[in-house]
């Protein structure tokens, strides 16, 4: 039986599974498990650091999981699993074919106007504390919270529109203390990352496609083309250099901060968007859901 045409719940159990309810609660789980590995981390004397960020990444993953299975996918009215075993694979695999192609294509399109140029190979250093930082823990852990948490529950509040204005602005708002970060960078990371991951999660109702978008895109950028990940500067399989008007290259911050990559990843954020919504995947705030429920 849908949420909204189920029996009368006691007081108690309304409050408790109330949108904004569930998703404090799952704020606080989620918050507590990335403090208490931290914390271990930090409180283990003279840890190697690859082992550190290893072991870190693979440990945090392992227990958001547990938390999904075990809590919050129980929790609010529309009961749901994010993380579904069936199609995780497929979800991870196409979102990072589709990172690569996407970024690949912003690259080329920036080495044609002249604003990328590769000067030779690059070494390749720290390349797995890159994959695990940037890549695994971000790509997850970052979907976990943004996706998985904050537009779930406020979508189920607000519905889909103000979820996905929500977290893309507060995405945008996250990177806005990265090096070389500016109010355009904000922007732009909200605008491109947020209507394609958020279009992602609406399309599927999973996580595993915008994780492997979001794994694919840092490592794409990084690891590949040595674009700086978010302005934090890295050493990829490249050595390169983007000159020019930042509002091509994107600077300091790297190609993410240019409008080519607003047009590009936008532009298929607003596909994924439209998708989705053909497919019925609006959700109509939680106050017109109760109304027409009423009403039927």
């Amino acid at each position: 039986m849908d949420a909204e045409h189920a029996e009368p719940q006691p007081a108690w159990k309304r409050i408790w599974n109330f949108p904004l309810v569930a998703m404090l609660v799952a704020l606080a789980l989620t918050a507590a498990i990335i403090a208490a590995i931290f914390g271990i981390g930090m409180a283990m004397p003279s840890v190697n650091v690859v082992a550190f960020t290893v072991g870190q990444t693979l440990l945090t993953i392992a227990l958001l999981i547990a938390a999904q299975k075990l809590v919050l996918r129980r929790l609010g009215d529309r009961k749901h699993d994010d993380l579904p075993m069936a199609g995780a694979a497929r979800g991870l695999l196409l979102g990072t074919g589709v990172a690569f192609f996407l970024f690949s294509a912003i690259v080329g399109i920036a080495s044609l106007l002249g604003a990328y140029v590769v000067v030779g190979w690059g070494g390749l250093t720290d390349w797995i504390i890159l994959l695990f930082t940037a890549g695994i823990y971000a790509g997850f852990v970052e979907e976990f919270i943004f996706r998985g948490v904050l537009f779930r529950w406020i979508e189920e509040f607000a519905g889909s529109w103000a979820a996905l204005f929500v977290t893309s602005a507060l995405f945008g708002l996250g990177h806005i203390g990265n090096d070389n970060a500016s109010v355009f960078s904000s922007f732009t990371i909200a605008v491109e990352a947020g209507l394609m991951l958020g279009g992602a999660y609406m399309l599927t109702r999973s996580l595993w496609l915008p994780v492997g978008l979001h794994f694919g895109w840092n490592m794409t950028q990084g690891l590949v083309w040595d674009v700086p990940v978010s302005g934090n500067d890295v050493d990829g399989l490249v050595d390169a250099r983007l000159v020019g008007d930042p509002l091509i290259s994107g600077g300091a911050f790297g190609l993410e901060a240019s409008v080519i990559a607003l047009v590009v990843a936008g532009g298929f954020g607003v596909w994924l968007v439209w998708r989705a919504a053909a497919r019925g995947e609006v959700m109509a705030p939680w106050w017109v859901r109760r109304r027409l429920a009423a009403a039927a």
